[in-house]
């Protein structure tokens, strides 16, 4: 103890009061107390910016500032340099006149770093904003949390938030800080529960955590929930990216947009897994690029006459084999392929294309790692507490809790994210019916019935109303599409009617009936024909999209090729006629990558399609037929103005016996209807009669027997001409050569 000082007690007031330190050492400041030192040293300082930073104490402005590991620490304010004196510990305080100033720290290898001073900044988040983020109802979270590069009182820098509202304390970490939670403790927000702070001189490319002292006294170090960008797996830091001041060149496809989508537009969407689509072998195997992509997936889709692409979710996540369906940054497109601004490239090729680009969405859960949401603040945060609400089962992930504002708010902001900054045309919701029956895959007494004692989610629901109200509200020329396979009612119909309020729905029912048959061996197939003609029966109680899709070909169900029954060319054919089937059929249509060209062999995530076998002859005239029958469904009214209206389609000749099924495609008035015939046995239908709608000339537009695509070229030299014949409720008919396990198509010529 130093000569005539007084000895230290633990009375705050006394602390205040004293003309020297508890060691001797410069007087303690009333803002920063022994106590408060000694937190700042054991990182358990929860309110920082009452004790470091600028304070006024006895009519002079101190500067207070903890500083692990160094020698010395002074002030710069303008050429004038002023020593802070050593308080305790890592903690340098003292008064120093101005106010602008830098933090000059001097190590004990001899390197001195010179930087501002975040506790010298007032908070970035306003009154405003606070109040949204308290309430729930911030449609534009992603501008308020994560991380922003900014210019904040002049001084350039990023500016990070993160809602954390049972932490004991929350910590910007990073290789600028040594990933030292005690260093940079960020300031509670009111009771908003968000934690700021602003870090002068930080920009693009800075990886950083938040490092989290949870209700629960755990201290974990998590992602961004809604960071922008993230390390490449199985690296696990966030990652600063400035997507501010994109230069779109788009404007002409966002102002056109609307119709593409649209209930009377031919829609016709390409599945794409991004990263196994084509893989440089040249270069170790890798994916290809964002730009890469944009280069050759773009025309390839193009060229085969899809309207869409839909990309298999891009959110970052952790587990390559999860194909991005356990999301852990669900802002943050996936580094895997390229940084933001390189997506966005991505995106604007596609337009510039006339191609619309669709995300899969995952909201309906998250994975358990370590760094993401996962007991995000020391409690279940984002997700429920309750196992049997809050884990679901068959994926060993955690569950939403949709009832929480701030959950909700968090989700269906970022759906709005994507649309906003990403210029996305839509998004394909993930696992819909998880979300929306409580009891879904699970036992008697492995669930919590809702308050009316039933299996509904009326959590998840609203969620999901609120989802589309918001999307379809600021970007009504978009399109959300639900895959739901279940029975639930209104899944595509307004939320004002009291559906869920999704433009389309995936037909789930088509696919599992359409599929059961045409693998059966065609002698079997007279026994089922009503898994052909059972689907109509659902057909127009929701905007449907007819989906083949990644699910069909993985997991041991086999290609689409090896589905077929028969020998090589009956395989072949056999497929050529159930695509045919699926694109006159009413519906918009979904077909995963590879299954254009009839891939051999299942799909794997973690190689490339098959395309030495494309080049075969008999693949690719599955692919010219793939390209022809979209170029006919958007050339053709009949074919897709009335997907979703019951006025589009009837019934014609349909003989179980024969496996033969036919039927008509009405678009508006004046348009010409289409006439389809399908022969799903081995057995060429000569002088095959069936009625048709108008008389005249009714032109052969596609034949899946033709030699361009592998057949054996019977058909009927380009047209037939109707008879007075009545069939099939007509009263004229046409005769047609039918061909074995093919599809006919016929359109009425114009008078």
């Amino acid at each position: 103890m130093a000569p005539g000082s007084k000895p230290a007690t633990t009375n705050a007031t006394s602390h205040q009061a004293a003309t020297g330190s508890p060691d001797g050492g410069p007087a303690w400041p009333d803002f920063l107390t022994p106590e408060a030192v000694d937190a700042l040293g054991a990182g358990r300082m929860a309110q920082p910016f009452a004790h470091l930073g600028p304070h006024k104490y006895k009519n002079r402005r101190w500067i207070s500032t903890f500083q692990p590991d160094a020698l010395e620490v002074s002030v710069r304010v303008g050429a004038k340099t002023t020593p802070l004196p050593r308080l305790r510990g890592d903690t340098f305080a003292g008064p120093v006149a101005g106010k602008t100033y830098s933090l000059v720290v001097r190590y004990a290898d001899g390197s001195v770093v010179e930087t501002r001073d975040p506790y010298s900044f007032a908070p970035v988040l306003g009154d405003f904003d606070q109040y949204l983020l308290g309430e729930g109802t911030h449609k534009e979270l992603w501008r308020a949390l994560g991380a922003h590069v900014t210019t904040h009182e002049k001084v350039a820098g990023t500016h990070f938030a993160v809602w954390a509202p049972n932490a004991q304390r929350v910590s910007l970490v990073g290789d600028f800080n040594m990933w030292d939670g005690r260093r940079h403790v960020m300031r509670a927000l009111g009771t908003s529960g968000v934690w700021e702070i602003f870090m002068p001189d930080l920009g693009d490319g800075t990886l950083y955590k938040f490092e989290v002292l949870g209700a629960d006294g755990s201290l974990v170090q998590k992602a961004d929930p809604v960071g922008y960008g993230s390390q490449h797996p199985p690296e696990q830091a966030s990652v600063v990216r400035d997507i501010t001041g994109y230069g779109w060149d788009d404007a002409a496809w966002m102002q056109a947009r609307r119709a593409r989508g649209a209930l009377d537009a031919p829609v016709s969407i390409y599945e794409a897994h991004l990263g196994s689509w084509r893989r440089r072998y040249d270069e170790g195997g890798r994916p290809l690029s964002y730009k890469e992509l944009a280069r050759d997936l773009i025309p390839y889709v193009k060229d085969l006459g899809f309207t869409h692409i839909e990309l298999l979710p891009i959110s970052e996540f952790p587990f390559d084999g999860s194909w991005g369906y356990q999301p852990v940054g669900l802002y943050a497109p996936t580094i895997r392929f390229g940084p933001p601004h390189e997506f966005r490239d991505f995106v604007d090729a596609a337009h510039a294309a006339g191609l619309g680009v669709l995300l899969d969405w995952v909201p309906g859960h998250f994975p358990t790692d370590a760094h993401g949401l996962a007991h995000f603040d020391g409690t279940h945060l984002y997700e429920h507490a309750d196992p049997r609400e809050g884990f679901h089962q068959d994926w060993n992930t955690l569950i939403y809790n949709y009832g929480r504002t701030e959950v909700k708010n968090y989700l269906v902001a970022n759906a709005l994210y994507w649309m906003e900054e990403y210029h996305l045309d839509g998004l394909r919701v993930d696992a819909v019916a998880s979300m929306l029956y409580r009891n879904y895959s699970r036992n008697e007494g492995e669930w919590v019935p809702n308050k009316d004692g039933g299996h509904e989610n009326y959590e998840a629901i609203a969620f999901l109303q609120e989802m589309n109200t918001a999307v379809y509200g600021a970007h009504p020329d978009v399109m959300t599409v639900a895959e739901e396979s279940t029975s639930f009612p209104g899944v595509s119909r307004p939320v004002d009617a009291g559906g869920l309020g999704f433009g389309y729905k995936w037909n789930m029912g088509w696919m599992n009936d359409t599929l059961a048959y045409i693998e059966r061996d065609p002698i079997y197939r007279r026994y089922h024909q009503d898994d052909l003609t059972r689907p109509l029966m659902w057909q127009y109680s929701e905007n449907f999209i007819l989906p083949i899709s990644h699910d069909e070909v993985v997991h041991g169900k086999g290609s689409m090729l090896e589905k077929m029954p028969g020998d090589r060319g009956e395989k072949f054919a056999n497929l050529r006629a159930y695509y045919a089937y699926m694109w006159t059929h009413p519906g918009k249509k979904l077909l995963f990558m590879g299954c254009e060209f009839a891939q051999p062999e299942e799909w794997k995530h973690d190689g490339e399609l098959n395309w030495s076998a494309a080049a075969d002859p008999a693949h690719d005239g599955v692919r010219t037929l793939i390209r022809d029958l979209n170029a006919l469904y958007s050339d053709t009214a009949a074919l897709h103005v009335k997907d979703c209206d019951p006025d589009g389609f009837a019934w014609l000749n349909g003989d179980a016996g024969q496996s033969t099924l036919g039927y008509v495609r009405y678009g508006h008035d004046g348009d010409a209807p289409v006439v389809i015939m399908c022969n799903f046995t081995p057995v060429l239908r000569q002088d095959f009669a069936l009625g048709v709608p108008k008389a005249g000339r009714w032109d052969e537009v596609l034949n899946t027997d033709s030699e361009i695509y592998g057949g054996g070229n019977r058909g009927n030299m380009g047209g037939v001409h109707s008879t007075p014949e009545p069939r099939d409720g007509h009263d004229t008919s046409v005769s047609i050569v039918l061909p074995p396990l093919s599809v006919v198509v016929l359109r009425h010529a114009a008078d």
